[in-house]
Parts: C-alpha cells; structure tokens; sequence
C-alpha cells in the first residue's frame, strides 16, 4: 500500500489524493463533478452506507482536500488516479458512479484500465460521449461558453461559482426552491480546489472524447439525465451515450437540473440502491 493513512493515499506522481471510506459490504466509488469534491455525493454515500454498501469517494486531485498539483489536471491522469484509488483499497466488483466530469472520469478509467474490477456503472449529467461542438458532434456547445467559463473564473471565481449554482439546481425555473444553503456548500467546495486546476479541468471535462472509452463498457450501465439540464445538455450527451454503451438503461428525470444529487436526492438513492440490488 502507497503512504495509506485513514483518508488520504500518495499519487505516483506525489499528488496526495484524499478521500471518505463509508460503511461495509460491496464497493461503490463515486466520482465527484467539477468545481466540487467528494462532499458533492454524501447524501448518497450516507443512504447507501446504511443500506449495507461500501461507499467510497475521492476529491480529484487540485479539487478539495487533495492537493495542487500544477501538472496532471487531465483526463487520463484523473483516471489514472482513479486506478490507483482503486488499487490502493484492493476493490473489486465495484459499481463507479460518476456525475458530470465524474462521468468523464469514470469513462476514461475504464478505457485505460478496463473492467476487470467493475461489476456495474452509472453516469449521471455525464459530460460523456463530447460536449464540445465539432464538424463530427455538431449537437455539442460551442468553444465561446467554455472560454467563458474559463474567464469567468480567472476574474472572479467566488462570484462565479455563486452565479452557477443558479443553473447547476434551475433555479432560474417557476416553482424551484433552492435553499441558500445548498447553493453555499456548491460555492465553499467550489472555492476549496486550485485556480490553476480548475481552470485546466475545464478543457479535459469539454474537449475530451469518450467515444472510444464508452465503446469499451461491458457491464450493466445506467444512465440518469435530467431533461432540464442547463450545464451538460441532456441531447448530445445521455441520447448520444446510451447508443455507445452495451447494455445500457437510459433513466430521464423530468425537468430535472445538473444538480440531482441535491434536488432530487430521495429519487437519486431509491434509483441507485434499485440498481445496486438488481
């Protein structure tokens, strides 16, 4: 085992990567979105650990409690880490979760290390398949709205990332009640990460293609959507995966936003344990 103390575990690059080990039983490791950290799932991770699973979730590296690194914030190496996470802990018949850049990751790792240690997988408001537009994904988002998040946050991400929690829950939408609260905790997550990691985690979560990688999926996967997504839009991304993906189940919450792990959290952990159980 590398450098393992309670929660945190070393990078063969020397990133320490932190992360929450919950509960016993079979494994289920989630993988947070960006700008967030690990907190992003404990409601899952509570309602899962109490229903007999051991839940596991890391904060990528440059995110949360893990370290800044300056060089790695990509796509490859998240998954790499993801690897070493896995590894690390000796998992196996895991079910990965992953929302929005968790998605990508989830994707990348098991293009790069396969699914020898996953029974199952679910991607939710997954930036998967591409969600920039190019002449072969003319459904994506074209490059200005992620130059402008990348300016957004290089002028003022406090303000920024209080800003997007407006869209990340809809509540720019009648009848949708956010509490203050849960728009401060996406903001305190959002402002625990790196500058420089952010802002790079921008290009790998809209510029990386994960055709090739969902090809690869062999194991049930289940993917949940809200058709209100305002960040990750629903058409190029979930329509587009589950086409990609054998064995792939489809689930679409009506006007469900991004953020579902907190809107729709009693829907979320009833869908994930029916999953977990099926």
């Amino acid at each position: 085992m590398k450098n393992l103390s309670s929660s945190t575990f070393t990078t063969e690059d020397g990133t320490v990567i932190y992360f929450k080990d919950w509960g016993s039983g079979k494994p289920v490791v989630f993988c947070h979105g960006w700008p967030l950290n690990s907190d992003a799932w404990e409601s899952q991770m509570v309602y899962l650990a109490s229903n007999g699973y051991r839940c596991i979730a890391h904060d990528r590296r440059g995110h949360g409690r893990s370290s800044q690194p300056w060089n790695g914030n990509d796509m490859d190496t998240y998954a790499d880490d993801l690897s070493e996470l896995i590894e690390t802990l000796d998992l196996n018949g895991i079910t990965l979760i992953g929302h929005s850049t968790g998605g990508g990751e989830v994707a990348r790792y098991i293009g790069r290390h396969g699914t020898k240690r996953v029974a199952k997988t679910v991607l939710m408001g997954a930036v998967t398949p591409l969600m920039l537009k190019t002449n072969a994904n003319p459904g994506g988002l074209p490059i200005k709205i992620f130059d402008d998040i990348r300016a957004g946050v290089a002028t003022d991400r406090s303000q920024f990332f209080k800003d997007l929690t407006t869209p990340f829950y809809g509540a720019n939408r009648p009848d949708v009640k956010i509490s203050q609260g849960v728009r401060d905790a996406f903001w305190f997550q959002g402002m625990q990460g790196g500058l420089k990691n952010e802002l790079d985690c921008i290009k790998a979560f809209s510029e990386t293609d994960f055709t090739e990688d969902l090809k690869k999926f062999d194991v049930p996967t289940l993917i949940i959507h809200g058709d209100d997504d305002q960040i990750v839009p629903i058409g190029a991304s979930a329509h587009a995966s589950v086409k990609l993906i054998k064995n792939a189940t489809l689930k679409i919450y009506p006007g469900g936003p991004h953020g579902l792990a907190d809107t729709h959290k009693d829907k979320l952990n009833a869908d994930l344990l029916a999953f977990l159980k099926s």
